[in-house]
């Protein structure tokens, strides 16, 4: 038996429950794995309140986490005892001790990445890597607007966008989200309290909009971010902290030929190749001082109620990351 969180109804944090789980040996093609760290994420929020359904009730939360090998399926290669490993996406489960997972959907963490670190970028920076590089191709003479800058995937976001040369534009909640945000290379800072964020990227455009949107707030910001592109401008919905957005009619991207998509980290990597290639690019991001993870906040697993309370009333900022 080991300790983990279990959801047996949609809800609030309070539904989050620390209860004895049994996970059983690893079959062929699985590994056991004693994660040291857990990322948290707000996909977890989503999948804990019904937004999104998880496939079962009662279902273990999670969608990233680094850990140690402690028993390998029978005839794996590849994988053995001892190998620090992380994963991110499918399967869920990840707010436990331990868990079983498919040895493909795992991969090798660098001996110079601690299992924090490696808990807390997986997800998040494998996210940032299909967003930047293959769903839209951030180039220098890009113009972008991150929403949410200074959370867990607009840190990662504003950083290697600067590092490709893009001008980047963060919007924020307030003045010390702002000022991380600034220091993670935005070269422009909104506050959404304070100002209109359309007016403002207008402003900063001189009129011209922006190539790119990255959206993880959804219902709030929505209808502005549109407003924010230029001609034939993308708009990048990847998440809906506020909300799911009001339905979109064709003819509102028509006005200027715009281009809508509203991506997912599962279908930019469902072959073991785009695994290794997206974390790879993240890792050794990492290790040459390109992005710089932000741990900001560490909870023991059991308190992962807190945690969830705290990231849904924007108290946190960067990485947040659950200990067993």
């Amino acid at each position: 038996m080991v300790k983990a969180i279990r959801v047996h109804e949609h809800g609030g944090p309070e539904v989050l429950k620390w209860e004895d789980v049994e996970i059983g040996e690893p079959k062929e093609g699985e590994i056991r794995v004693k994660n040291k760290a857990i990322g948290l994420n707000f996909i977890d929020v989503y999948f804990r309140k019904g937004v999104y359904k998880a496939p079962d009730l009662p279902f273990t939360p999670g969608m990233e986490a680094a850990g140690v090998v402690t028993a390998v399926g029978p005839g794996l290669t590849g994988r053995q005892v001892g190998d620090l490993v992380a994963y991110a996406g499918n399967p869920m489960g990840s707010y436990t001790e331990e868990q079983i997972l498919p040895a493909n959907k795992v991969v090798p963490v660098p001996s110079s990445i601690d299992p924090i670190i490696a808990a807390s970028i997986m997800l998040k920076g494998m996210t940032a890597q299909y967003l930047l590089r293959r769903c839209f191709k951030v180039e220098p003479r890009h113009t972008i607007l991150v929403h949410a800058a200074a959370g867990g995937v607009g840190s990662i976001l504003s950083q290697w966008a600067n590092a490709l040369g893009a001008t980047v534009i963060g919007a924020v909640s307030t003045k010390e989200k702002a000022s991380q945000a600034k220091d993670d290379g935005c070269h422009h800072v909104i506050i959404y309290k304070e100002e209109d964020f359309v007016s403002r990227v207008n402003e900063i455009t001189c009129g011209n909009g922006v190539d790119v949107v990255y959206d993880s707030v959804g219902k709030d910001t929505f209808q502005g971010s549109l407003a924010c592109l230029k001609t034939r401008g993308y708009m990048v919905s990847f998440g809906q902290s506020s909300g799911a957005p009001d339905p979109v009619p064709l003819s509102a991207l028509a006005v200027k030929s715009l281009f809508l998509t509203r991506p997912s980290l599962m279908q930019y990597t469902t072959t073991r190749d785009e695994v290794l290639e997206t974390a790879g690019e993240v890792f050794a991001n990492v290790a040459s001082g390109v992005l710089r993870v932000r741990v900001n906040h560490t909870y023991p697993l059991s308190q992962a109620v807190q945690a969830h309370v705290d990231l849904e009333s924007r108290k946190t900022s960067g990485s947040v990351v659950l200990i067993p």
